[in-house]
Order: structure tokens, then sequence, then C-alpha cells
């Protein structure tokens, strides 16, 4: 693995990670994106997702967007607009130094800026992780505990409103532009992705308690060129090591058939 530096389009340098094959010819390029108050590493599944990957033949691009991570940036000044101008510079780097066929593996709110650019991007795999679909149920108005809680509760909104961020489960700074933002997307995310042909699967924990369970079932059933996958029992970011591993064992099972079956 090679950790490197990307400066964005807007002048924001990335911090990555690279995942290269040992394979004389790859299958195909995944870029990882990740959610909300994580980075590159996804608690560690991203890494090992990646390091699975590598093993099967693929390059593999893990990042931290701005405000996360290791990259510049500050976590009250993220925003959906320059998370997707990141995922555009990773997606453009990551075409130019391994080629294509590429692919996209988001988790959670890296599904937003990942479906608002798709009809941009060449993507040719899509791997959506408990994806945030609809903004405006997840945070606006929120139906599950943790939304209620980070976003709908009278004490959040008097901080945001005195103080200009939201601290997302204690810690994550969400600054009022993003919040304004969600507003302003809405549901376009599962707009975009319900229009969309490009071959998905989403896989999703049933007793998710942040991201809509059913919202993503039900897009992913109305969908062409779309399989699903229920991690039984587990809460929102696969919630043991051994829903995790299996979420990273489909994922790679179903990028190994989409990008030319087993090594």
């Amino acid at each position: 693995m090679d950790e490197i530096c990307l400066t964005a389009t807007d002048g924001v340098r990335l911090r990555l990670a690279l995942h290269v094959s040992s394979a004389s010819v790859a299958r195909g390029t995944v870029v990882q994106a990740h959610g909300i108050t994580a980075d590159m590493d996804e608690g560690g599944m991203f890494v090992r997702l990646a390091e699975r990957l590598a093993a099967e033949g693929f390059n593999v691009v893990r990042f931290d967007y701005r405000g996360h991570g290791r990259s510049d940036g500050t976590s009250r000044g993220v925003t959906v607009a320059g998370e997707m101008i990141d995922l555009g510079t990773i997606i453009e780097d990551a075409v130019t130094r391994f080629g294509e066929p590429l692919a996209v593996v988001a988790a959670s709110f890296g599904a937003v800026s990942t479906l608002l650019s798709l009809s941009r991007l060449p993507v040719r795999g899509l791997v959506l992780w408990n994806p945030v679909l609809d903004l405006t149920r997840t945070f606006i108005e929120p139906e599950l505990p943790w939304g209620i809680e980070n976003f709908a509760d009278t004490r959040q909104l008097g901080h945001l409103r005195e103080h200009g961020y939201l601290p997302v489960d204690g810690g994550f700074e969400l600054g009022w532009v993003a919040f304004e933002e969600f507003h302003t997307y809405g549901a376009a995310p599962l707009e975009s992705f319900l229009t969309s042909s490009v071959p998905a699967l989403v896989v999703h924990g049933d007793q998710d308690q942040a991201v809509s369970y059913d919202i993503a079932r039900d897009a992913a059933k109305a969908r062409p060129s779309c399989d699903f996958h229920t991690v039984a029992g587990s809460d929102h970011g696969f919630d043991s090591r051994e829903r995790e591993d299996e979420a990273i064992a489909v994922t790679v099972r179903w990028l190994g058939h989409q990008f030319g079956g087993a090594r």
C-alpha cells in the first residue's frame, strides 16, 4: 500500500491510499467512498476490503474526503458539493493511473456524492453499503433514532442556530451549509439511483437505526440490474466482525462476477 496526496480541482489537498494488484493484468479499479463521520479506513472495513480485492486482481483507491482524516479542510466546511469535487478528482486520477473498468464502493453518506455524480463518472459497477438515499428522511425529517437524536433534537437545532454547526455523535461538527444542502438535494440521490442503469449491489443491515433499510430495499427492488443483500440483525455500519466480514465477502464476490469471474 502506498499513501500519497492529490490536489482536488478547487485546490484542496486530499490524502489517498493505493492498493496495487500484483496481477500482471488488473481486472479493474475500485474506488472506496467513506461515510460522513468516518475516514478512508471506514473503521477498518475498507482496509480489509481493499486487501481482499487487491488479492483478487483489483487496483483499489481509498481516500479521505475533505474535512476528514488527513485531507485538508475542517468538518464544519464539509459540503455535498465539496465531496462531489473530491470524488470526481479521485476517480479521474484512478482512471489515469490504473485505467478502466472502474467500480465504486460507497458506504452510508458516501453514497450521496457518488449517486449525485453517477451520470458524469465512468462507473461500470456500484456497491452501496447502508446507503443514504433520501436526505430528507435521514436528516431533515428523520425517521430513525440516530437521525432524530442528532438532527431533530431541539438542543441540537439550538446549537446549530447559535454556533453554526451540529455536533454529530458528539464529535463530528457538521456545518450549517451542509445542513442547508440536505434540504436542497432531498431525495435526489434516490432519484439518481433509480434512473441509472449501472449494475449495482446494495448491502444493508435490517436493524439499521441510522439509515433506512426499507428505502434501500424498495429502491433495489424497483431498479433493474440491482442485487440486494441483507445482513440479518445488523445495525448501521455492520455491528460485529462477523457481519463486517459478511458484507466484505459478498462485495468481493459480486465485483469478481461483474469484472470477469473468480480468479
